[in-house]
């Protein structure tokens, strides 16, 4: 369970910085790149993307319901349920909001579209925070229950 353990850790602590760089940085360039060529900028983002944020995201999830169901020693099964919650959040967030703003910014350069996917965005990056200051509190648990 401590590799699940980890494989989640890690997992999180990746994609909070990368939703950071991407809330403070990422999102609000998009204004900048220019109406011509804004189109197929923003599928070459997506394509490009989704390849470094789909096996990540995908072992938070997998390594989150793992723990679901064999929480680690020390670490109080609510604990385990708030994260999968602020999880489930996370990728809500991402089908419901995000992806539809980006198929929008898709046919061209939309302010409106853009202001939303940066407000919008706010949602999974404190979700994310929260879920890092979790799995970090949880490594705590889990490396004194091993000391103990």
């Amino acid at each position: 369970m401590i590799a699940v353990l980890l494989i989640h850790i890690a997992a999180t602590l990746f994609m909070t910085g990368l939703i950071w760089f991407v809330q403070v940085n990422h999102y609000p360039l998009f204004a900048s790149v220019g109406q011509e060529g804004f189109a197929a900028y923003e599928r070459l983002h997506q394509r490009r993307t989704t390849w470094v944020v789909a096996p990540v995201m995908l072992a938070e999830l997998v390594s989150g319901l793992a723990l679901l169901l064999r929480p680690p020693a020390g670490v109080p099964p609510g604990v385990v349920v708030a994260g999968a919650v602020l999880l489930a959040l996370i990728w809500l967030s991402t089908a419901a909001l995000q992806v539809p703003l980006h198929r929008r910014l898709e046919r061209g350069f939309d302010v409106a579209a853009h202001h939303a996917l940066c407000r919008t965005n706010w949602i999974r990056t404190a979700a994310w925070t929260v879920r890092c200051l979790l799995v970090l509190w949880m490594a705590g648990r889990v490396m004194r229950e091993v000391a103990a």
